[in-house]
């Protein structure tokens, strides 16, 4: 599916700021970590984890996440890559989860608690509609494609990591605020959120037939299945049910066909 047309002017400057946007966002991340200005993703996560916990070391994800996306960004900035559709269709969108990212790393060195919750949902939504409105352009992708590698896959896995993140940012937003509707106790929330987390990783899959949107939210599953071993077993267990799930469900579907046997249906 990849194309050799070159890119307009227009486009150019799109994939310029899609570098841009991807170095804004692995530069924040990396420099917070390094020079140690606020709090590091997995202090704001642990800040008011009471509901659910997941092990810092889940967090080491992101070394991955960001080379990904510098990956998926430099390609479009080289002369001989073309205008391929699926370039073409997330440019702006992955922009928008970029710079979301990015600015979600500020928001939490510095404990801006509602900003959190929006970036990050908004950074999900951004990304995770044109993957579904994608999904039969992905699926129609060739095994040796460029775009399957560094287009899908890239954006796939942070789509997937902000699947897991989010409700868990949210969750971490109620509980430092006592805010989490006494319909349900603590854990019922937390295993709430997990099931919806798993059930969206097996949806999302059922459509893209991609393993890069599913592995990280069974890594995120497992990280909270070590962390609340002790604390709370019966949500440990539930979180490995889960990743199990993902994991295998996954894998199910996206070999279930065989590939070359479906067409871009967009």
């Amino acid at each position: 599916m990849s194309s050799i047309i070159r890119p307009t002017p227009a486009q150019t400057t799109r994939r310029l700021i899609v570098l841009a946007a991807a170095v804004f966002a692995v530069v924040v991340g990396q420099s917070q970590v390094l020079m140690g200005w606020g709090q590091t993703p997995a202090e704001f996560s642990a800040d008011s984890d009471e509901t659910l916990r997941v092990a810092g070391y889940a967090f080491a994800i992101w070394g991955l996440i960001y080379l990904g996306l510098l990956a998926y960004a430099v390609r479009q900035a080289l002369p001989q890559t073309g205008e391929s559709l699926l370039i073409h269709r997330f440019g702006w969108p992955s922009v928008a989860a970029l710079l979301g990212i990015g600015w979600w790393v500020v928001a939490a060195a510095f404990d801006w608690e509602a900003a959190t919750v929006v970036l990050i949902f908004a950074s999900l939504a951004v990304l995770l509609v044109p993957l579904l409105y994608n999904a039969g352009s992905i699926r129609a992708l060739d095994g040796r494609d460029r775009d399957r590698w560094l287009v899908v896959w890239p954006l796939a896995l942070l789509a997937g990591w902000l699947t897991v993140a989010a409700p868990l940012n949210l969750l971490t937003v109620l509980t430092g605020n006592d805010a989490l509707p006494a319909v349900l106790r603590p854990t019922g929330w937390a295993m709430l959120a997990i099931v919806v987390v798993a059930l969206v990783a097996l949806v999302v899959s059922l459509r893209l037939r991609t393993l890069a949107y599913a592995m990280p939210i069974a890594w995120g599953l497992l990280g909270a299945f070590v962390a609340e071993q002790e604390r709370n077993p019966p949500l440990a267990y539930v979180a490995l049910a889960a990743a199990v799930a993902v994991l295998v469900g996954a894998v199910i579907l996206t070999f279930r066909l065989r590939p070359g046997i479906e067409r871009a249906a967009d």
